[in-house]
């Protein structure tokens, strides 16, 4: 077959309206084929079933991780500020003319563990010291003696807060001169039990509610609360003092339960910090055992024994509480604890 014969002979045999209708066979099909087999070109020629677009594939976001501070970075990169009751102001620490001024009602001591804590490190922001004798958890947001509140000294650039503080709400001076102060009316050293489980079960609510302003106001800070050290060895009472060695040894028990709800309200108040990624931390520094083998009545006390204001049937404040030597033990308790760390990562 010659070339060109084959559509001669196709047109002979359909003739000219037949290959007409051939011809325009294969131009629909030409047109219709493609959007049949290919969707995509369907989809653009008609703008129906187009295949669902597959979701773009993204890497997971890259979530900043804080910076994890050491400690004592954390502890000193603002100011430091020492709060509490007299264990922390230093009453029985009095070693000047000016700590025994009267007309200073705080009585805060040059002795006070304060003054060691802030020469160890230093402050980015400086220091300073509010501690008041005979404050409760109350007078650290009232204030006391017509001085302002105690937190009110704290600020955003607060980055170490100590405190002690629950012995006067527990009243346990008052305890004391119960157990020390015997008259024909008064009622025995451990009848003061109930009383004193009263005041605990108040301190429970208190405490952590204070914990919590401390750290509204200080949310940067490290606020590191300090226990009770007990008055009496634990191996044998002390003679004198008018208290029996079965009195020295329930007060001792009454001062563990106080470290005790310190501790816990502490605890759970950093689990919070941590809870909500806060840049502080709350932490306990248990002093039960500081003055182990000095306690009051031995041979190097680090606790001051018992004087009494006789013309006032009391005692006197610095009764029981640390001697300069205690502070100085204090003091040391809060140098390794902030050395240390609450155990947790800080940012």
């Amino acid at each position: 077959m010659t070339p060109g014969s084959w559509p001669r002979r196709l047109r002979e045999r359909l003739g000219e309206r037949g290959l007409a209708v051939l011809v325009l066979v294969g131009l629909l099909a030409l047109a219709v084929v493609p959007l049949v087999a290919m969707p995509a070109a369907r989809c653009k020629v008609f703008g129906g079933g187009c295949p669902r677009p597959e979701p773009p594939v993204r890497a997971d976001p890259v979530v900043a991780k804080e910076k994890q501070v050491a400690p004592v970075v954390a502890a000193t990169s603002g100011a430091y500020v020492a709060l509490g009751d007299s264990y922390s102001a230093g009453v029985g620490a009095e070693a000047t003319v000016a700590d025994r001024n009267p007309l200073e009602r705080c009585h805060r001591t040059s002795k006070a563990y304060y003054y060691e804590v802030a020469r160890t490190f230093h402050f980015a922001k400086g220091s300073a010291f509010w501690a008041c004798s005979g404050a409760r958890t109350a007078d650290v947001l009232k204030g006391r003696y017509g001085e302002p509140p105690q937190i009110d000294r704290l600020n955003a650039g607060t980055s170490l807060v100590t405190l002690s503080i629950g012995g006067n709400d527990v009243g346990f001076s008052k305890v004391l001169g119960g157990c020390v102060v015997h008259l024909p009316w008064s009622h025995s050293c451990t009848e003061q039990g109930k009383d004193i489980a009263g005041r605990m079960a108040r301190l429970r609510q208190d405490l952590p509610a204070l914990l919590a302003k401390i750290t509204a106001k200080a949310p940067d800070a490290r606020v590191i609360v300090m226990g009770y050290p007990k008055a009496f060895s634990e191996v044998q009472g002390v003679g004198g003092d008018n208290i029996t060695v079965s009195d020295q040894q329930w007060l001792n028990a009454r001062a563990y339960d106080l470290g005790q709800l310190v501790r816990q309200s502490v605890a759970e108040e950093d689990r919070r910090i941590a809870a909500r990624h806060g840049r502080g931390s709350v932490e306990f520094v248990d002093a039960y055992s500081a003055f182990a083998g000095h306690e009051a009545g031995s041979p190097d006390p680090y606790m001051n024994g018992l004087a009494l204001n006789l013309s006032a049937l009391e005692a006197e404040p610095r009764s029981f509480h640390p001697t300069a030597a205690g502070q100085h033990a204090l003091a040391q308790l809060f140098i390794a604890q902030i050395n240390k760390g609450p155990g947790r990562p800080l940012s």
